[in-house]
Protein backbone atom coordinates (compact mmCIF):
# COMPACT_ATOMS: atom_id res chain seq x y z
CA UNK A 1 0.00 0.00 0.00
CA UNK A 2 1.61 3.12 -1.08
CA UNK A 3 -0.96 5.81 0.31
CA UNK A 4 -3.58 6.35 2.61
CA UNK A 5 -6.01 8.78 2.99
CA UNK A 6 -7.97 9.51 6.46
CA UNK A 7 -10.66 11.60 6.51
CA UNK A 8 -14.91 12.12 5.65
CA UNK A 9 -16.88 10.44 2.49
CA UNK A 10 -19.71 12.00 3.12
CA UNK A 11 -22.47 14.35 1.09
CA UNK A 12 -22.91 17.92 0.81
CA UNK A 13 -25.34 20.37 -0.57
CA UNK A 14 -23.97 23.65 -2.09
CA UNK A 15 -25.20 27.21 -2.92
CA UNK A 16 -22.77 29.39 -5.54
CA UNK A 17 -23.77 32.38 -7.38
CA UNK A 18 -23.59 30.04 -10.27
CA UNK A 19 -26.58 27.46 -9.05
CA UNK A 20 -27.51 25.19 -6.21
CA UNK A 21 -27.28 21.57 -5.68
CA UNK A 22 -29.38 19.20 -3.65
CA UNK A 23 -27.15 16.49 -1.59
CA UNK A 24 -24.23 15.48 -3.60
CA UNK A 25 -21.32 13.42 -2.82
CA UNK A 26 -18.70 15.35 -1.19
CA UNK A 27 -16.29 14.45 2.32
CA UNK A 28 -12.25 15.60 2.16
CA UNK A 29 -11.12 11.76 1.93
CA UNK A 30 -13.49 11.17 -1.38
CA UNK A 31 -11.89 14.32 -2.67
CA UNK A 32 -8.18 13.31 -1.46
CA UNK A 33 -8.57 9.80 -2.48
CA UNK A 34 -9.56 10.58 -6.59
CA UNK A 35 -7.06 13.13 -6.67
CA UNK A 36 -4.51 10.91 -5.51
CA UNK A 37 -5.36 8.22 -8.03
CA UNK A 38 -4.34 10.52 -10.89
CA UNK A 39 -0.97 9.46 -9.69
CA UNK A 40 -0.94 6.64 -7.46
CA UNK A 41 -3.76 3.11 -7.47
CA UNK A 42 -1.96 1.53 -4.88
CA UNK A 43 -3.96 3.52 -1.94
CA UNK A 44 -6.52 3.15 0.76
CA UNK A 45 -8.92 4.79 2.44
CA UNK A 46 -9.89 4.81 6.27
CA UNK A 47 -13.22 6.42 7.14
CA UNK A 48 -16.91 5.96 7.60
CA UNK A 49 -20.71 6.37 5.97
CA UNK A 50 -23.96 5.32 6.78
CA UNK A 51 -25.74 3.17 4.74
CA UNK A 52 -27.76 6.00 2.56
CA UNK A 53 -24.14 6.19 1.03
CA UNK A 54 -24.28 5.14 -2.89
CA UNK A 55 -22.68 1.93 -3.48
CA UNK A 56 -21.63 3.50 -7.23
CA UNK A 57 -19.23 6.10 -5.43
CA UNK A 58 -17.59 3.10 -3.83
CA UNK A 59 -17.55 1.40 -7.15
CA UNK A 60 -16.02 4.26 -8.71
CA UNK A 61 -13.23 4.49 -5.80
CA UNK A 62 -12.44 0.68 -7.00
CA UNK A 63 -12.14 1.20 -9.80
CA UNK A 64 -9.68 3.96 -9.91
CA UNK A 65 -6.87 1.75 -7.35
CA UNK A 66 -8.44 3.09 -4.48
CA UNK A 67 -9.16 0.26 -1.19
CA UNK A 68 -12.11 0.90 0.78
CA UNK A 69 -11.52 -1.87 3.04
CA UNK A 70 -10.97 0.70 5.69
CA UNK A 71 -14.43 2.01 4.93
CA UNK A 72 -16.74 1.42 7.51
CA UNK A 73 -20.39 1.12 6.47
CA UNK A 74 -22.72 1.54 9.50
CA UNK A 75 -26.09 0.17 9.23
CA UNK A 76 -29.17 1.94 10.01
CA UNK A 77 -27.45 4.88 10.17
CA UNK A 78 -26.49 7.68 8.28
CA UNK A 79 -23.42 10.11 6.55
CA UNK A 80 -22.14 12.74 7.85
CA UNK A 81 -23.93 16.02 6.31
CA UNK A 82 -22.66 19.53 5.26
CA UNK A 83 -24.68 22.15 3.56
CA UNK A 84 -23.48 25.57 2.65
CA UNK A 85 -23.61 28.82 0.57
CA UNK A 86 -21.30 30.78 -0.41
CA UNK A 87 -20.62 34.64 -1.37
CA UNK A 88 -20.14 36.40 -4.40
CA UNK A 89 -16.48 36.64 -3.65
CA UNK A 90 -16.36 32.61 -3.81
CA UNK A 91 -14.05 32.90 -0.66
CA UNK A 92 -16.30 33.43 2.28
CA UNK A 93 -19.39 30.94 3.00
CA UNK A 94 -21.71 30.23 5.63
CA UNK A 95 -22.75 27.20 6.86
CA UNK A 96 -26.41 26.52 7.03
CA UNK A 97 -26.57 23.01 8.26
CA UNK A 98 -24.08 20.12 10.12
CA UNK A 99 -24.83 16.89 10.71
CA UNK A 100 -21.82 14.65 12.35
CA UNK A 101 -24.61 11.37 12.31
CA UNK A 102 -21.55 8.42 11.58
CA UNK A 103 -18.69 10.58 12.24
CA UNK A 104 -19.62 11.67 15.48
CA UNK A 105 -18.40 8.50 17.15
CA UNK A 106 -15.64 7.31 14.60
CA UNK A 107 -13.40 5.32 15.71
CA UNK A 108 -10.77 4.51 12.80
CA UNK A 109 -9.75 0.55 12.29
CA UNK A 110 -6.90 0.61 10.11
CA UNK A 111 -7.08 -2.70 8.26
CA UNK A 112 -4.41 -5.00 8.40
CA UNK A 113 -3.81 -4.55 5.10
CA UNK A 114 -3.03 -0.91 4.95
CA UNK A 115 0.06 -1.98 7.52
CA UNK A 116 3.68 -0.83 5.99
CA UNK A 117 1.81 2.02 4.14
CA UNK A 118 4.60 4.36 2.82
CA UNK A 119 2.62 7.67 2.64
CA UNK A 120 -0.11 8.87 5.13
CA UNK A 121 -2.83 11.45 4.47
CA UNK A 122 -4.57 13.05 7.44
CA UNK A 123 -7.57 14.91 5.96
CA UNK A 124 -9.36 17.43 8.18
CA UNK A 125 -11.01 15.88 11.04
CA UNK A 126 -10.91 15.74 14.63
CA UNK A 127 -6.83 15.42 15.71
CA UNK A 128 -7.89 13.08 18.10
CA UNK A 129 -8.91 10.69 15.53
CA UNK A 130 -6.07 11.85 13.13
CA UNK A 131 -3.47 10.76 15.95
CA UNK A 132 -5.78 7.46 16.40
CA UNK A 133 -4.16 6.61 12.93
CA UNK A 134 -0.67 7.10 13.23
CA UNK A 135 -0.97 5.44 16.46
CA UNK A 136 -2.23 2.25 14.99
CA UNK A 137 0.09 1.45 12.39
CA UNK A 138 3.04 -0.57 12.76
CA UNK A 139 5.61 0.96 11.13
CA UNK A 140 5.63 4.77 10.55
CA UNK A 141 5.43 5.84 7.12
CA UNK A 142 7.85 7.77 5.48
CA UNK A 143 5.95 10.96 4.97
CA UNK A 144 3.32 11.65 7.09
CA UNK A 145 0.77 14.64 5.65
CA UNK A 146 -1.85 16.61 7.59
CA UNK A 147 -4.67 18.71 6.96
CA UNK A 148 -6.54 20.77 9.80
CA UNK A 149 -8.63 24.56 10.16
CA UNK A 150 -9.40 26.78 12.65
CA UNK A 151 -12.54 25.05 14.34
CA UNK A 152 -9.82 22.38 15.77
CA UNK A 153 -8.09 25.64 16.49
CA UNK A 154 -10.93 26.98 18.89
CA UNK A 155 -11.72 23.81 20.20
CA UNK A 156 -9.04 21.24 20.76
CA UNK A 157 -5.61 23.33 20.46
CA UNK A 158 -3.76 21.49 22.38
CA UNK A 159 -5.27 17.79 21.23
CA UNK A 160 -4.23 19.32 17.97
CA UNK A 161 -0.55 20.61 18.96
CA UNK A 162 -0.21 16.54 20.24
CA UNK A 163 -1.19 15.57 16.54
CA UNK A 164 0.80 18.52 14.75
CA UNK A 165 4.07 17.52 16.51
CA UNK A 166 3.85 13.88 14.98
CA UNK A 167 3.37 15.02 10.96
CA UNK A 168 6.16 15.92 8.47
CA UNK A 169 4.03 18.12 6.65
CA UNK A 170 1.33 20.51 7.32
CA UNK A 171 -1.11 21.60 4.93
CA UNK A 172 -3.38 24.77 5.95
CA UNK A 173 -4.68 28.26 4.76
CA UNK A 174 -3.14 31.38 5.07
CA UNK A 175 -6.11 32.25 7.71
CA UNK A 176 -5.56 29.34 10.04
CA UNK A 177 -1.92 30.34 9.61
CA UNK A 178 -2.14 33.38 11.12
CA UNK A 179 -4.55 32.09 14.06
CA UNK A 180 -1.76 29.09 15.01
CA UNK A 181 1.03 31.20 14.70
CA UNK A 182 -0.44 34.38 16.55
CA UNK A 183 1.46 36.59 13.98
CA UNK A 184 0.56 37.88 10.65
CA UNK A 185 3.76 37.85 8.44
CA UNK A 186 3.39 34.20 6.99
CA UNK A 187 6.98 34.40 6.89
CA UNK A 188 7.06 34.45 10.40
CA UNK A 189 4.03 32.10 11.07
CA UNK A 190 5.91 29.54 9.28
CA UNK A 191 9.04 29.31 11.65
CA UNK A 192 6.90 29.30 14.83
CA UNK A 193 4.36 26.22 13.13
CA UNK A 194 7.41 24.45 11.74
CA UNK A 195 8.80 24.50 15.67
CA UNK A 196 5.54 23.11 16.64
CA UNK A 197 7.12 19.51 14.50
CA UNK A 198 6.39 19.63 10.78
CA UNK A 199 9.51 19.94 8.78
CA UNK A 200 7.42 21.44 5.92
CA UNK A 201 4.52 23.27 5.42
CA UNK A 202 2.26 24.32 3.36
CA UNK A 203 0.20 27.44 3.20
CA UNK A 204 -2.61 27.75 0.82
CA UNK A 205 -4.05 31.40 -0.66
CA UNK A 206 -6.98 30.42 -2.82
CA UNK A 207 -7.15 32.18 -5.54
CA UNK A 208 -3.24 33.38 -4.70
CA UNK A 209 -1.93 30.41 -5.09
CA UNK A 210 0.55 28.15 -2.49
CA UNK A 211 3.77 28.39 -0.63
CA UNK A 212 5.62 25.65 0.55
CA UNK A 213 8.41 25.91 3.17
CA UNK A 214 11.31 24.46 4.64
CA UNK A 215 14.12 25.36 6.71
CA UNK A 216 15.10 28.67 4.70
CA UNK A 217 13.92 28.04 1.47
CA UNK A 218 10.51 29.12 0.16
CA UNK A 219 9.08 27.82 -2.83
CA UNK A 220 5.57 30.00 -4.50
CA UNK A 221 3.10 28.55 -6.77
CA UNK A 222 0.62 30.71 -8.28
CA UNK A 223 -3.44 29.49 -9.24
CA UNK A 224 -4.17 29.14 -12.28
CA UNK A 225 -6.80 32.25 -13.35
CA UNK A 226 -9.84 31.09 -14.56
CA UNK A 227 -12.89 32.24 -16.14
CA UNK A 228 -15.73 30.74 -13.62
CA UNK A 229 -15.31 29.14 -10.44
CA UNK A 230 -18.44 27.54 -9.90
CA UNK A 231 -18.07 25.63 -7.07
CA UNK A 232 -14.61 25.82 -4.62
CA UNK A 233 -15.73 23.28 -2.08
CA UNK A 234 -13.09 20.24 -1.70
CA UNK A 235 -10.58 22.51 -3.94
CA UNK A 236 -7.77 22.22 -0.88
CA UNK A 237 -8.48 18.68 -0.37
CA UNK A 238 -7.93 17.78 -4.19
CA UNK A 239 -4.77 19.81 -3.75
CA UNK A 240 -3.75 17.75 -1.19
CA UNK A 241 -4.77 14.60 -2.81
CA UNK A 242 -2.90 15.40 -5.71
CA UNK A 243 0.04 16.86 -3.63
CA UNK A 244 -0.02 13.71 -1.64
CA UNK A 245 -0.48 11.07 -4.83
CA UNK A 246 2.00 12.85 -6.59
CA UNK A 247 4.85 12.63 -3.94
CA UNK A 248 3.82 8.58 -3.61
CA UNK A 249 4.26 7.91 -6.91
CA UNK A 250 7.57 9.25 -7.40
CA UNK A 251 8.63 8.23 -4.24
CA UNK A 252 10.72 11.30 -3.98
CA UNK A 253 9.83 13.38 -0.73
CA UNK A 254 12.58 15.77 -1.85
CA UNK A 255 11.81 19.63 -1.73
CA UNK A 256 12.37 19.97 -5.08
CA UNK A 257 9.95 17.20 -5.83
CA UNK A 258 7.54 18.28 -3.30
CA UNK A 259 7.57 21.79 -5.50
CA UNK A 260 6.06 19.44 -8.98
CA UNK A 261 3.59 17.94 -6.41
CA UNK A 262 2.33 21.00 -5.12
CA UNK A 263 1.63 22.35 -8.98
CA UNK A 264 -0.09 18.75 -9.56
CA UNK A 265 -1.62 19.52 -6.97
CA UNK A 266 -3.01 22.99 -8.13
CA UNK A 267 -3.56 21.35 -11.68
CA UNK A 268 -6.14 19.30 -10.05
CA UNK A 269 -7.73 21.95 -7.90
CA UNK A 270 -7.89 24.40 -10.92
CA UNK A 271 -10.00 20.99 -12.06
CA UNK A 272 -12.19 20.44 -9.43
CA UNK A 273 -13.72 24.43 -9.16
CA UNK A 274 -15.51 24.26 -12.32
CA UNK A 275 -18.05 21.84 -11.78
CA UNK A 276 -19.81 20.96 -8.30
CA UNK A 277 -18.81 18.23 -6.42
CA UNK A 278 -16.51 15.95 -7.58
CA UNK A 279 -17.80 15.56 -10.85
CA UNK A 280 -15.38 17.20 -12.86
CA UNK A 281 -12.56 14.49 -11.00
CA UNK A 282 -14.41 11.60 -12.84
CA UNK A 283 -14.01 13.63 -16.20
CA UNK A 284 -10.51 14.58 -16.48
CA UNK A 285 -8.03 12.62 -18.68
CA UNK A 286 -4.57 12.13 -18.42
CA UNK A 287 -3.84 14.90 -21.31
CA UNK A 288 -6.01 17.41 -19.86
CA UNK A 289 -4.30 17.26 -16.68
CA UNK A 290 -0.31 17.17 -18.05
CA UNK A 291 -2.31 19.84 -20.32
CA UNK A 292 -3.13 22.18 -17.51
CA UNK A 293 0.24 21.31 -15.67
CA UNK A 294 1.53 22.68 -18.56
CA UNK A 295 0.01 26.07 -18.09
CA UNK A 296 1.21 26.20 -14.95
CA UNK A 297 4.73 25.83 -16.94
CA UNK A 298 3.95 28.91 -18.81
CA UNK A 299 3.02 30.88 -15.44
CA UNK A 300 6.34 31.07 -14.18
CA UNK A 301 8.35 30.67 -16.99
CA UNK A 302 10.43 33.85 -17.74
CA UNK A 303 14.19 35.28 -18.69
CA UNK A 304 15.59 38.24 -17.10
CA UNK A 305 17.32 39.05 -20.18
Amino acid sequence: MKLITVGSVAFDAIETPFGKTNKIVGGAGTFISLASSFYVKQQGIVSVVGDDFPSETIDLMNSRGIDTKGLQIKVGEKSFFWSGKYHNDMNSRDTLVTELNVLEHFDPIVPDSYQGCEYLMLGNLSPQVQRTVIERLNIRPKLIAMDTMNFWMDIALDELKKTIALVDVLIINDEEARQLSGVYSLVKAAKIIRNMGPKYLIIKKGEHGALLFHHEEIFFAPALPLEEVFDPTGAGDTFAGGFMGYLAASNDSSFENMKRAIIAGSALASFCVEKFGTQKLTEISSESLNNRISEFEKLTSFQTK
